[in-house]
């Protein structure tokens, strides 16, 4: 059989991405339901990191319903897989981040080696480790509104959705050694690709002695297994199981979803795309007997500079981005090719908003811009956005963080009109659309302590007595924002009216901090000042209100 390469199906003259996968999608001669599908072991704490292979399936999902498939997308939450390692931290159905001293971390290391699914949840709210790291990704994906159905791979080992196909599996076990030996060493004559349940201590053990399809069983013993720089020691029982108490490798087990949930499309990262993929796609062909689906590989992005890891505790939730950031921001953040490197950052997510607000202009043709991005913003648009509606209101991040320095709701609307960001006739959902954003902003300036993590003076001149120094040259620089300077202009000019009237630059920055935050310091005042409305600043610097 031939299929495409995950990388290639990428390479195409289409301006977004997600058509040139559907085109793929499309030319497999696939039945709908087109299934797409992505998975993840619940091992911990679920990042955003895991919504990018939800939100690129649901990306194409969407694509693939335009042009009239009916679409399913399942989520596999791969809770079979054994406990290898315990993660620094973990977190409630609240997504309250807790480290382990806060929960029965004995506990946990007392069942290294089981299945997520056999392991007590350490809150005790839910009826497995693994069904509480599954009902926390079910939280975050229901956040970002996709329609993603979540399945238990431990359920469909215990409903005998697997049993079929572990059977062939095992019935063809030479040819599997034959495959597996391509990609993994020590693939030796007694291999055979089964973890069994030990029902003496419950870990997962790949040491198999016999195998009895007639019957439904295999026999075992239970031997140490390797967890990263560790080993779990087996106990050493030795017994006989039935097929569902046991899993497939993961080499064979993805091939084996293909072929239970009839899968048509499912993306990747990268790691996978070296090493399981090649495998995946060779045991499909030559032993599980499925056509592979279209496969996609995205690049890893990651968080301020550093990768994403919840071993290692360098995580953000989908819920705490979305305290920041309006959902079809983060959603155009995954819109983007998927196969350039991206950083997330929370520091300068200001960036992010002001591209995605461009994006949404050209798509509009409220802004110029080349063929190119014009079909881009065509095409991706749509999927990013929940309705799409001509009307609606983006009050520019940095002014909502600046007018979420005011608590004042009605002061922050009767700015943002006399700055011109809410037009008179607007309507009315689009005014609270726009504001929500300030309360966003906000949080973004108190998450970062940013320059606009301060209480700004609007309604009262706080209390001073200037020097008659220090009173000429704030009403010179009053003149000069007057005449309309940027950021950078501002905060030279500073320097040089300090000069000019020979007074320490460092009085002159206080009585400006002074003026608006009723504070000694503040935030570096040139590009600050260039972010507030112009007639307020020129008001106060000339202590008129």
């Amino acid at each position: 059989m031939s299929h495409p390469d995950p990388y290639d199906v990428l390479d195409s003259d289409r301006a977004f991405w997600a058509d040139a996968v559907a085109d793929a999608v499309e030319a497999r001669s696939t039945d709908d339901p087109i299934v797409i599908k992505g998975g993840v072991s619940p091992s911990g704490v679920p990042h955003i990191g895991h919504a990018n292979e939800i939100l690129r399936g649901a990306i194409v999902a969407d694509v693939l319903r335009e042009r009239g498939h009916e679409v399913r997308q399942v989520f596999t939450a791969d809770d079979r897989d054994r406990l290898r390692s315990i993660p620094r931290k973990l977190a409630d159905l609240d997504g309250n981040l807790v480290g382990l001293g806060e929960v029965d971390a004995g506990a946990l290391g007392r069942n290294l080696g089981k299945p997520y699914t056999d392991i007590p949840d350490p809150f005790g709210c839910c009826d497995s480790y693994g069904a509480h790291f599954t009902e926390l990704l079910r939280q975050e994906v229901a956040k970002l509104g996709v329609d993603v159905e979540f399945v238990s791979n431990t359920a469909l080992y215990e409903d005998g959705s697997f049993d079929d196909v572990t059977r062939h599996i095992l019935g063809n076990a030479e040819k599997a050694r034959e495959v597996l030996s391509k990609y993994q060493e020590k693939v030796d004559e007694d291999y055979v690709p089964f973890f069994a349940r030990c029902e003496e201590c419950g870990q997962l053990t790949e040491t198999i002695t016999d195998v009895d399809l007639d019957a439904g069983t295999v026999s075992y013993r239970c031997t140490d297994s390797d967890a990263g720089d560790g080993t779990i020691e087996g106990c050493g029982h030795e017994g006989t199981v039935a097929l569902r108490e046991g899993k497939l490798p993961w080499r064979f087990e993805w091939p084996a979803q293909w072929k239970v949930l009839g899968v048509d499309f499912e993306p990747f990262g990268k790691d996978h795309a070296e090493g399981s993929w090649p495998s995946g796609v060779d045991i499909a062909e030559n032993v599980v007997d499925v056509e592979p689906p279209v496969g996609m590989v995205y690049e890893w992005f990651t968080l301020e500079g550093d990768a994403l890891s919840s071993s290692a505790g360098n995580i953000v939730t989908v819920g705490e981005v979305l305290e920041i950031l309006e959902p079809e921001v983060f959603r155009y953040f995954f819109s983007k090719a998927p196969l350039k490197q991206r950083d997330f950052s929370i520091q300068t997510i200001d960036q992010l908003v002001d591209e995605f607000d461009e994006f949404e202009r050209v798509y509009f043709g409220e802004s110029e811009a080349d063929d190119h991005q014009t079909e881009l913003a065509e095409r991706a648009y749509p999927t990013v956005v929940d309705e799409i509606r001509e009307e609606r209101i983006r009050i520019p991040y940095t002014f909502a963080a600046v007018l979420g320095m005011t608590d004042d709701p009605d002061q922050r609307e009767e700015i943002a009109r006399r700055e011109g960001h809410i037009p008179d006739d607007a309507p009315e959902w689009a005014i609270e659309q726009a504001l929500a954003r300030v309360e966003r902003a906000s949080e973004w300036a108190r998450l970062t302590d940013n320059a606009f993590n301060y209480e700004l003076k609007r309604s009262r001149i706080p209390d001073h007595e200037f020097e008659t120094e220090i009173e000429q040259a704030l009403d010179e620089l009053a003149n000069f924002i007057e005449e309309g300077h940027d950021g950078d202009e501002i905060q030279s000019e500073i320097f040089a009216i300090a000069k000019r009237h020979e007074i320490d630059v460092g009085d002159f920055f206080g009585a400006g901090y002074r003026l608006l935050f009723d504070d000694t310091e503040g935030p570096k005042l040139g590009p600050f000042l260039s972010k507030l409305d112009t007639d307020f600043v020129v008001g106060r610097l000339r202590r008129e209100q």
